[in-house]
């Protein structure tokens, strides 16, 4: 399928007939997709009544569009290339599939599930490794109208029983272990932990991924392999209404247990699809390579739905950036001449520390596009990113969205639009962005003459928006639309300036500090300080101060020794001075050997500011999820600041 925009003028005009007449707009990009019967109602619903609905009426299924209307033209053509962990293990080596072969793994799988009594609406829990079946389960559950709930690999055993119990699931399917570098990750063993809370598991179906020993529960436990080895690859699509749910992915909160977000059919397929195929101009003989983990929603969106939704070759990589060494994926681009590749900030920042050697062989001339997302990215990793990745010809798609968004929401459309460093910039098809003061009042954007910063929220509904929070609506309604009635709260905060129309993403409600009555995103420092010489990675977060109300405390990881702590604290104290201004400075500067991050990336900043308030690393909770655990009780060694043990 080819991008409807292809110019910044066809941008313009479809943004502007996208918010004037959605109806009409998303009406033509449904089109683009088939049907099984068409909808009577393209969207109704507001943020008032929280009653969203998209292409009523409409009958489909959405593996008839990812897989089967690709087979005639298209079935030849690789769907997937899976690369191991190690590249040199022959038991795992590279696993190629075709549309066609892919197409017939999904209805063997689909086929299976149903044998063992999973109907349309049943929940099927996911625990996977980054391995072909997690797709493939996916896809499978989708044929079968069943609701897909993917678990992260890395969550711990309490972590997934939350999930399936809240879920309602019987089925769960995970694999022995799995690779991680060097390390093996036992996951039925998680898995087995998790069930003896979650007594709704009725079958637990397990991948033989890396052959190790695991214990067995008969009856229960069921080898994915002869269950598969039992089926046909035929099995007819599930027609779905365009609203029946597609599948759940929890999110956490900063309190209360994880909400269940729930994105429906057909909304979803569209957005997504249109998104994908239009932000990175995609064509017929791209390799699209997004390095998310499927347990995330950058996994289901924009590695599994949106490529296979438009035909496109997709890379799925079970190991991570270092191993065996930092210049892994380079080798990767180079050895399928990967085209885009779509990573996130924390995964560049890692990667520049380690310096440009690990490029300096490799060769990147396939790459035509380039991807961040997950956070905003400071300008020193955008900026390494552009240069020795891109060799300063690829742009950078700085994607923003969330889980609740389903698909991208504010980005640059490759070679389209203006790419400076740091900017979102503009919304996409559909989206109206709004800017919210410190009470609540929509500023307006138009008429503004200085750069505005507030909260960010979006004032119309688009096709991926999520509906619900699985059985608690009124969860979903209290989190995103109580707050400003009208609004969807996205919890971050934006600056919109005037002269360009763009927005800047300037980091989490939840991080952002009040330093003597000033608001201060933490985000906007740690860009501040990542640009001194000798900071890779930064963390800011506020401390309780007995004047200011807050105290800004760094944590920093540097790639070379300081003199001393205090020329340290005093260099970064200046630079945030001229880069912000002196209400910005640091009061603490500790250089740290990592930050607290989960496996996904996601630097955990509530552990930082416990540690800050009194808690010893056995008073902040299970860090289970953790990339590196021990890490916490390095950084409350070094504190500079004792505070009073709570």
């Amino acid at each position: 399928m080819k991008p409807e925009i292809t110019t910044w003028q066809e941008y313009q005009a479809a943004y502007k007939e996208s918010i004037e007449n959605p109806s009409n707009f998303w009406s033509k990009i449904a089109k683009t997709f088939y049907w099984q019967k068409e909808w009577t109602n393209v969207c109704s619903g507001d943020f008032s009544d929280v009653n969203i609905r998209w292409f009523d009426g409409g009958i489909l299924n959405i593996t008839e569009n990812c897989l089967d209307r690709h087979l005639a033209e298209r079935g030849d053509h690789l769907a997937l290339i899976w690369e191991p962990n190690d590249p040199t293990e022959k038991m795992h080596g590279v696993r190629k599939y075709t549309y066609r072969q892919l197409y017939e793994e999904v209805l063997c799988c689909a086929q299976m599930l149903q044998k063992l009594g999973v109907q349309k609406g049943d929940r099927v829990c996911i625990y996977l490794p980054m391995i072909p079946e997690i797709l493939i389960c996916m896809l499978a559950c989708a044929r079968i109208g069943a609701i897909h709930s993917v678990v992260f690999g890395g969550f711990s055993a309490a972590s997934l029983a939350e999930r399936i119990n809240d879920s309602d699931a019987h089925i769960l399917i995970t694999a022995d272990s799995a690779f991680r570098g060097n390390k093996e990750i036992h996951l039925k063993e998680i898995a087995d932990k998790a069930i003896q809370n979650a007594p709704g598991i009725q079958h637990c179906i397990v991948y033989i991924h890396t052959g190790c020993a695991i214990p067995w529960v008969e009856g229960r436990d069921l080898k994915y392999q002869d269950l598969i080895a039992q089926t046909t690859a035929e099995c007819p699509a599930v027609p779905m209404e365009a609203e029946a749910p597609l599948f759940i992915l929890y999110t956490s909160g900063s309190t209360g247990k994880p909400k269940g977000i729930v994105h429906t059919t057909a909304g979803y397929m569209v957005y997504v699809g249109y998104t994908f195929r239009n932000i990175f101009q995609i064509r017929d003989d791209d390799i699209f390579w997004c390095t998310a983990d499927v347990g995330w929603i950058t996994g289901h969106s924009y590695l599994v739905y949106g490529p296979l939704l438009n035909g496109t070759t997709v890379l799925m990589f079970e190991g991570i950036p270092t191993y065996p060494d930092p210049g892994r994926f380079w080798q990767v681009i180079q050895k399928y001449k990967v085209t885009i590749f779509y990573t996130a900030p924390t995964v560049i920042r890692s990667l520049l520390l380690e310096g440009t050697s690990y490029l300096e062989d490799k060769d990147l001339s396939s790459l035509r596009v380039l991807g961040s997302v997950g956070e905003p990215i400071n300008e020193e990793a955008w900026q390494w990113y552009y240069k020795h990745v891109g060799k300063e010809r690829c742009p950078i798609v700085d994607t923003y969205w969330q889980t609740e968004t389903g698909g991208i929401v504010i980005s640059p459309i490759a070679n389209i639009t203006p790419t400076p460093p740091c900017y979102a910039t503009y919304p996409l098809p559909g989206i109206v962005p709004a800017i919210l003061d410190s009470y609540g009042k929509e500023i307006a954007l138009n008429s503004l003459k200085e750069p505005a910063e507030g909260t960010l929220c979006f004032k119309q509904p688009w096709p991926s928006i999520a509906r619900t929070t699985f059985r608690d609506h009124a969860r979903f309604k209290k989190v995103y639309f109580e707050e400003y009635p009208g609004y969807y709260l996205t919890g971050d905060n934006a600056r919109y300036e005037p002269t360009t129309g763009m927005f800047r993403i300037t980091g989490r409600m939840d991080d952002v500090l009040n330093v003597s009555g000033h608001r201060l995103g933490t985000a906007e420092i740690e860009n501040a300080i990542n640009e001194h010489e000798a900071v890779v990675e930064t963390a800011v977060v506020g401390y309780p101060h007995p004047i200011k109300g807050q105290g800004i405390y760094a944590f920093v990881i540097c790639d070379r020794p300081f003199s001393s702590s205090e020329d340290l604290l005093k260099s970064v104290q200046q630079l945030v001075s001229e880069k912000i201004g002196p209400i910005a400075k640091p009061d603490y500067v500790q250089v740290v050997p990592g930050l607290p991050k989960t496996r996904s990336g996601k630097i955990m900043r509530r552990i930082l500011r416990k540690l800050l308030e009194g808690a010893t690393p056995t008073q902040i909770g299970d860090t289970s999820t953790l990339l590196d655990p021990a890490i916490v009780e390095s950084i409350f060694e070094g504190l500079l600041l004792k505070p009073k043990a709570v």
